[in-house]
């Protein structure tokens, strides 16, 4: 991500902020005009031309985007009238905020759990991957997919949020865009995300022992995905960005062998 790029996220982040009423509507509208604009080389590089005036700029969104709310076209006119490095960043952008307007509806949701179930299912069936990422199947056949893997045991915004990134992924695989989505819904409720690779289920106390032990340690609240790996063979090991804390069996042997083999 490029400096200017950061500069345009911050600020396109402070005004979804400041806005009054978000709901799963104004996600959904972000994330249609993210594809929108995705689809469409002219209106994305008259988006993105940092040549152009801002108001320019400002008016093909009030041109273009004349039926979304007043909310969504707020937000996207400070979208626009920020430098971003490219367009394909600007996109980006959009998308993220249609993540976090998302979060924003449902605070009550457990979204980062969700999508995280849900990466899961994806990396133990890679026909399940391959269908949704490959090209050849048409995007209202993977939205119908997700459809009927989701319904009923995901919330509404956890199910949109996959389904536009089934949508438009933009030569990127799922779980790719599933990690991104998790970090950006973390992010935006103030939490760090650890994935915590386990041989068995962690017992309710002993996740919360292990939560605030990394809360001390990071100094903020910890969403926990817990990973069942017996290749572990007991004990733990946790990952939090590029942060690993690799406390399991398999590890200490593998260290012991290699001691051993001087």
């Amino acid at each position: 991500m490029g400096s200017a790029t950061t500069q345009a996220l911050a600020a396109s982040i402070q005004t979804l902020a400041a806005a009054n009423g978000v709901t799963l509507e104004t996600a959904r509208e972000l994330f249609a005009a993210a594809q929108a604009i995705g689809e469409s080389s002219q209106l994305s590089g008259a988006l993105a031309d940092p040549a152009a005036p801002a108001a320019a700029r400002q008016n093909v969104v009030s041109a273009v985007f004349s039926g979304l709310s007043e909310n969504t076209r707020t937000v996207l006119k400070t979208v626009v009238t920020e430098r971003w490095s490219n367009a394909d960043e600007l996109i980006d952008g959009i998308d993220e905020l249609a993540i976090r307007a998302a979060t924003i509806a449902d605070s009550g949701a457990d979204i980062e759990g969700e999508l995280f179930g849900f990466s899961r299912v994806v990396a133990s069936n890679p026909e399940l991957e391959l269908a949704l990422g490959s090209r050849l199947g048409g995007r209202d056949a993977k939205v119908a997919l997700i459809d009927r893997l989701l319904a009923g045991t995901t919330s509404a915004p956890a199910a949109l949020i996959v389904t536009s990134m089934v949508r438009q992924p933009r030569e990127r695989r799922i779980r790719q865009l599933l990690s991104r989505a998790m970090r950006i819904v973390s992010d935006q409720r103030d939490r760090v995300v650890a994935t915590v690779y386990s041989a068995s289920a962690l017992s309710d106390a002993q996740r919360a022992r292990l939560a605030d032990a990394l809360s001390r340690r990071y100094g903020g609240e910890i969403a926990l995905n817990v990973v069942i790996d017996p290749t572990v063979l007991g004990g733990l090991r946790v990952q939090i960005a590029d942060d690993v804390i690799d406390g399991s069996i398999a590890a200490r042997l593998a260290d012991l062998r290699q001691k051993l083999a001087g």
